[in-house]
């Protein structure tokens, strides 16, 4: 998969496995790229690690990335297992004929290299020259292992420059941004499990992703990697960078006006479409008076009420849903009606599933919804709001204009 240039922003991850269990790394690979993972970064850090590589890399269905660290050697035998990219870390291979070495070996097998810099393994000449873990310092050190990799011609080369901090993480990549044009590589290191670790990433990643900044990104969490490859394709889907291929689920926070639980109910949806391919938007909202309208841009939602909930596409309403009460789950008959209808609309499209809705579901819901208005006796309270506005209006017309 191309990287930088005109290619989409990819997706990265990691596997957690140990690297020579061949079939146990080959599955987490297929569940990163079922999650969303473009490329998957793989440790090589031993000889096992990497003849397990051999049988890996052809059986993967995504770009295979060797992890390497300290020991040289590993990167080259990474490359000759077949990899299509090594990442090497300046802070832990110092010695330049090492990186030189790696750079002819990648060179000949037409792969690229990532230089990533890590706040946490800064090389200690570095750090002590300016001072520090700093913006100046990350980029010192990715650049200074770029002019090794220059001076034998090799130019294939992505960057990333990670840190912990968020704010640290910004700066060092704007920085970086504006001192090369090579790839590169977003993340905030160690960012630790969620919600936490996903919100730092998010802020980080997403932050620069908005300036323009980044081609390929890792949400680096403490948990099972699918998660971070699933975030990392919603982050994207969300800035416009990649097309939607999964559900992007919008649902109103609640409040008290609420008749039922829509958090429960957002939860529910949220389960059973989590893992469908439906590139839709859908929405579920907790007020049957003011939802279709709120969510009209939505592909599909249900607006709910105390008896039932409200099927509308793009707006409209296609079907009332009578809820029982009583039974046992009364939100299933929703959701499973949500769902039914949500693959009839990417099978079918929107104009036909228009023209499929029940003709009275639309003045049956303009009832319903009126009656509730007046029921509630105004509950947005616009008549007592327009009447202020008038007083206001009203009064300022009397008065000269200064």
């Amino acid at each position: 998969m191309a990287v930088g240039g005109d290619a989409p922003v990819s997706v990265q991850s990691m596997t957690t496995t140990k690297t020579s269990d061949v079939e146990a790394t080959l599955q987490q690979i297929y569940a990163l790229a079922a999650a969303g993972a473009d490329i998957v970064r793989v440790t090589c850090n031993d000889a096992e690690a990497a003849e397990a590589l051999a049988e890996i890399v052809p059986r993967s269905p995504v770009p295979i990335v060797a992890d390497i660290h300290f020991q040289y050697r590993l990167a080259l035998a990474a490359i000759e297992a077949g990899v299509h990219a090594v990442r090497v870390n300046p802070g832990n291979i110092r010695n330049p004929e090492h990186i030189r070495a790696v750079a002819h070996a990648a060179r000949r097998a037409g792969i690229p290299i990532r230089v990533g810099v890590n706040a946490g393994s800064l090389d200690k000449d570095i750090y002590a020259r300016f001072g520090g873990v700093t913006p100046e310092a990350l980029v010192a050190s990715a650049l200074s292992e770029v002019s090794l990799l220059e001076e034998v011609g090799f130019k294939d080369i992505k960057i990333s420059v990670k840190a912990s901090s968020v704010p640290l993480m910004i700066a060092a990549y704007r920085l970086l941004a504006q001192r090369c044009d090579y790839p590169l590589h977003l993340g905030v290191t160690e960012a630790g499990p969620p919600p936490e670790g996903l919100v730092k990433s998010i802020a980080g990643i997403g932050t620069l992703l908005a300036e323009g900044i980044g081609d390929t990104i890792r949400l680096s969490l403490s948990a099972d990697p699918t998660e971070e490859a699933r975030a990392g394709r919603t982050l994207l889907e969300s800035l416009g960078l990649r097309e939607r291929t999964g559900v992007d689920l919008v649902a109103c926070p609640s409040c008290g006006r609420a008749e039922i639980d829509v958090i429960e109910l957002a939860r529910m949806a949220r389960e059973e479409l989590k893992d469908r391919e439906l590139p839709l938007q859908v929405a579920v909202m907790g007020c049957v008076v003011n939802g279709p309208g709120e969510a009209r841009e939505a592909d599909i939602g249900l607006a709910a009420g105390r008896s039932g909930a409200h099927l509308f596409i793009k707006g409209k309403v296609v079907r009332v849903l009578k809820v029982d009460q009583g039974s046992g789950d009364p939100y299933r008959r929703m959701v499973d009606e949500l769902l039914a209808e949500a693959e009839r609309l990417v099978k079918e499209g929107v104009e036909a599933r228009l023209d499929a809705a029940d003709e009275s579901a639309a003045r049956i819901a303009a009832a319903e919804a009126e009656s509730l208005r007046v029921a509630e006796r105004d509950p947005n309270r616009a008549v007592e709001r327009a009447l202020r506005v008038r007083a206001i209006t009203t009064k300022g017309s009397q008065e000269p204009v200064l």
